[in-house]
């Protein structure tokens, strides 16, 4: 089966129309209050990986329905009117994720380079997810 785009191009052209900053970037906003941190990662990497403490986990497969308003799964924290950077294990999929919802309609939205991994090699806060009882 012959692709028209491929994921690698759907990133490159992601890069090209999203903000993207670096884990030190995103380490000097980690405390500013008008900035929501959103993991985008799927819950058992969280189990598994660990988790920046005070982001919202948002599934990438619930991403747009929880991002939409009129969608029955709206999540409100998505209407707060902050800055969302998006973060997934890598940085692939959040500019995936940051170019889709800059696409619905919100404006200041970024991912974060490298993603998770990055982020903890950086030796910036992590947690262990919680356990649900």
């Amino acid at each position: 089966m012959s692709m028209k785009k491929g994921y690698k191009a759907l990133v490159d052209e992601a890069m090209t129309q999203v903000k993207t900053y670096s884990v030190e970037q995103a380490m000097a906003k980690y405390d500013d209050p008008n900035v929501q941190f959103v993991d985008i990662r799927d819950p058992r990497e969280l189990e598994r990986e660990g988790v920046i403490p005070g982001a919202f986990p948002a599934p990438r497969g619930m991403l747009e329905f929880w991002v939409d308003p009129e969608s029955p799964y709206y999540k409100p924290v998505f209407g707060e009117g902050k800055e969302y950077l998006f973060f997934c294990a890598g940085g692939l999929r959040s500019a995936l994720a940051t170019k889709t919802v800059q696409d619905m309609g919100m404006n200041k939205v970024a991912h974060i380079e490298g993603g998770f991994g990055a982020w903890k090699t950086a030796g910036a806060p992590t947690a262990e997810k919680v356990k649900k009882a």
